[in-house]
């Protein structure tokens, strides 16, 4: 980056990518979520073949099961800016997920008792109309608890 104040433009525009992706995917939106993405990137989820392009990427999401809830906490995340056209980062990510159909409390509803402990490892490419974009994301689980064991 040229100076420090690009820098950290770069570094909340693309923050803002890691956080905008994790939302629209809890909210089921797979076609927003997917303009996220550069039109050539790829997408490595922890299982499957890799999703090449938009198209893709959307198509992908689009295919989640309709009764099912999920948030995905974004922490930690940390920018390399080595490569100045292409920053990345590294997310720490904890995933849950629910049944929708599953009766609310005052709580909310049951998580199930599975949950995943994971990484979003980020490139970022400034698209031709001058905004930042996934360019790939690898997205991998690192842990699970699957139940209370006591």
């Amino acid at each position: 980056m040229n100076n420090a104040i690009e820098q950290l433009l770069t570094r909340q525009a693309c923050q803002d990518l890691v956080l905008r992706a994790a939302a629209l995917a809890d909210a089921g939106d797979a076609q927003a979520l997917a303009r996220l993405f550069a039109e050539d990137a790829v997408l490595q989820r922890p299982s499957g073949e890799p999703l090449q392009g938009r198209a893709a990427i959307g198509a992908a999401y689009a295919q989640r099961p309709p009764g099912r809830i999920t948030r995905h906490l974004v922490t930690n995340t940390l920018f390399d800016f080595s490569d100045d056209s292409r920053p990345g980062a590294l997310s720490q990510v904890l995933l849950w997920s629910c049944d929708a159909a599953a009766e609310a409390g005052p709580h909310g509803r049951p998580a199930h008792a599975r949950q995943l402990v994971g990484e979003f490892e980020d490139q970022f490419v400034r698209a031709p109309d001058g905004h930042w974009r996934i360019q790939r994301r690898t997205a991998r689980f690192v842990m699970f608890r699957d139940a209370d064991p006591g």
